[in-house]
């Protein structure tokens, strides 16, 4: 199969409409549907926007492949598209994109399609292509500069090294030469392009170092060019450029050095020179007893901190669909309470559904925090670690209980690695969770919670003493505890005070501060996404609408992924807009007529210039946090650099 035989005349866009990144993405699923290449234009494009959520597939240097393995394709087909002018696809240089190849495959199938596409890809990183590609006026030409720069070569066979001097002989076999060697792994989560795109690089890579090597493909067509015993045991290093799990126990005592996919495409020269001067860690691997490799020290991979930072988003991204889904609810709930009373079954049912999926957060949080560091054995103590915490220590104490559960089993694993191999089937059935559990909960118990109570008594009395200052330095302080932990015990501590002297005066004016400290986290988070897009992700932008609806509705946990992900940014730029909010409605003796509902309150307020200064507070300090988030803000791909 040749790529013309995916690339159709009837799939060839010279000029796109499209003038954004999500436009893109409708106009292309359209062109697909309208043509009966696939079966639903709103599924594949929902696929394509997932595919983006997992890292933007606009390379750079103007090009982008947009792809979906997908169970509504009905054929594999490749569209090409070209929009004269450019526009922001989001890549990773961070320039526009001009030229795009859409790919559409059926999910399941691993044909010989994907080999042809994975020429396609290869085809990409040659220079001049994609420059060629811009000035195109019909698509015979398209077809002509796809027959300029292809190779009628086979794909390299699984024993197949890329010789130095020789990169067309693709199914030369190792020889004994004395000469630097290498081999790399390449993979990416739908292993369509990127993977055999990073195969490429590196490849290129190597032959202008002078050094051969030997890439083996992680693709949606299986594994090829199998790195054997014999080639690992030979090579110098070992670079693995993945975006998901490869096998890795094989390259135990070997110098690693592991990069995502794209630094396999635009990062190529600098990891094979790295590779040939030996600038890596070695790495080791801990094997259970199926042979399986559950736990990897990874040599040059990450620092301490960007592994903590990817164990930590990994409970992030599983806890978001219980921030949305709940969150929403809850702000609907408030509407309902507004109107029909909080008797009514409306309101009950509404705020009982959001209030249950919330609760789920933190333990959720941490169960996957623990299951990233230890794995499946970790998730069940990380889970409890994070309810014990929703007791009390809130979403911090939940993170800190996460790790603690996560390392705690790997401490469990290692201890019990030499046990006779009569007791080996008793590790994932009673002794990891039993032990597991138990020294999770000794630690949660004995020592994060007490230290989380004793935070939150010491806080709330600090608070009591300050009661009698300023009312505009009280609010300040009132509103920024609010964003500081957003639901953990600094929070609690500002929401005990006010709630407690709303209670016994009826004074809502610390209430008032309160409130709109917890609003202006989410809404000014919103806005960073909408004025900052280079700034977040995808995933991250599609909570802005979110975002927006919590906020207003006095939830400050819609912000908790963005503080958990990236304190060091987000939490100062949110507390400083929270504390000049709680400032403003301190200054002008705003009071909060009930002790939740946000905007919903605001028709039960005295008058309308306490509306109007509630509203101004929240207004300025959601900007103000935003502003400050938009500059502070790592972009996405320098967060783990």
């Amino acid at each position: 199969m040749e790529i013309k035989d995916l690339l159709k005349k009837e799939l060839i866009i010279l000029d796109l409409e499209a003038n954004s990144k999500d436009e893109v993405i409708d106009e292309l699923a359209n062109k697909f549907y309208e043509k009966g290449y696939v079966k639903s234009e709103k599924d594949f494009a929902q696929g394509l926007r997932e595919r983006e959520q997992e890292g933007s597939t606009a390379l750079g240097d103007g090009v982008a492949i947009p792809h979906s393995k997908n169970k509504t394709v009905k054929e594999p087909a490749v569209l090409f598209a070209r929009k004269k002018d450019g526009l922001d696809y989001e890549a990773l240089d961070g320039e526009d994109t001009f030229v795009f190849f859409a790919i559409a495959a059926p999910d399941g199938e691993n044909n010989l399609h994907v080999e042809t596409l994975a020429e396609l890809s290869k085809m990409i990183m040659k220079g001049g292509f994609v420059d060629d590609l811009k000035t195109v006026n019909t698509p015979d030409e398209v077809y002509s500069i796809i027959d300029k720069y292809s190779k009628p070569k086979k794909i390299n066979e699984d024993k197949s090294v890329i010789k130095s001097n020789d990169k067309e002989n693709a199914t030369q076999t190792e020889t004994d030469k004395e000469s630097d060697f290498i081999v790399a792994v390449t993979a990416c989560p739908n292993g369509i392009a990127h993977t055999y795109m990073a195969q490429e690089g590196l490849e290129e890579a190597a032959k202008k170092a002078g050094v051969d090597i030997k890439v083996e493909t992680n693709g949606s067509d299986g594994i090829k060019n199998r790195l054997t015993d014999e080639d690992i045991k030979r090579a110098k290093a070992v670079i693995i450029s993945a975006d998901k799990k490869v096998e890795t126990a094989r390259f135990d005592g070997k110098k690693v050095i592991q990069r995502p996919v794209s630094d396999g495409i635009r990062k190529a020269d600098e990891l094979v020179d790295r590779a040939i001067k030996g600038q890596a860690s070695v790495f080791h691997s801990e094997v259970s007893s199926n042979n399986e490799s559950y736990k990897s020290t990874k040599g040059d991979s990450q620092s301490f901190w960007q592994k903590i930072y990817g164990d930590i988003m990994n409970g992030i991204s599983h806890m978001l669909p219980f921030v949305i889904g709940g969150g929403i609810l809850l702000a609907i709930s408030f509407l309902f309470e507004r109107f029909t009373g909080d008797n009514s079954q409306v309101f009950t049912f509404l705020n009982g559904l959001g209030s249950d999926s919330m609760s789920f957060l933190i333990p959720i949080l941490a169960g996957y925090i623990a299951m990233s560091i230890g794995d499946r054995p970790a998730l069940m103590p990380g889970m409890v670690a994070g309810l014990m915490a929703s007791r009390g220590a809130g979403f911090i104490g939940g993170l800190i209980g996460g790790l603690i559960a996560g390392y705690i089993t790997n401490l469990i694993k290692k201890m019990t690695r030499n046990l006779p191999k009569s007791v080996e089937g008793l590790k994932p059935m009673l002794i990891y969770p039993v032990l597991g559990l138990l020294f999770t909960g000794i630690i949660m118990y004995f020592i994060i919670d007490p230290i989380f109570t004793g935070i939150n008594s010491a806080i709330n009395n600090w608070l009591m003493n300050l009661s009698g200052s300023n009312r505009i330095l009280l609010g300040a302080l009132l509103g920024a505890m609010m964003a500081i932990d957003m639901g953990g015990p600094i929070n609690k501590a500002a929401y005990a005070f006010a709630i407690g002297v709303f209670t016994d005066t009826g004074i809502g004016s610390y209430m008032a501060a309160v409130m709109v400290g917890g609003m202006v986290p989410p809404i000014a988070i919103a806005l960073a996404c909408s004025l900052f897009k280079n700034k977040f992700t995808e995933k991250e932008k599609e909570t802005k609408i979110t975002n927006f609806i919590l906020g207003l509705s006095f939830i400050t946990e819609g912000a908790i992924p963005f503080a958990a992900s990236e304190p060091q940014s987000v939490i100062p730029s949110v507390a400083i807009g929270s504390a000049i909010a709680g400032a403003i409605v301190g200054a002008f003796n705003v009071e909060s007529p009930a002790p939740h509902g946000g905007v919903f309150v605001l028709p039960a307020m005295s008058n309308l210039n306490q509306v109007l200064f509630f509203l101004l507070a929240v207004a300025i300090g959601s900007v103000v946090g935003a502003l400050l988030l938009g500059k502070l803000k790592k972009r996405p791909e320098d967060k783990v650099a």
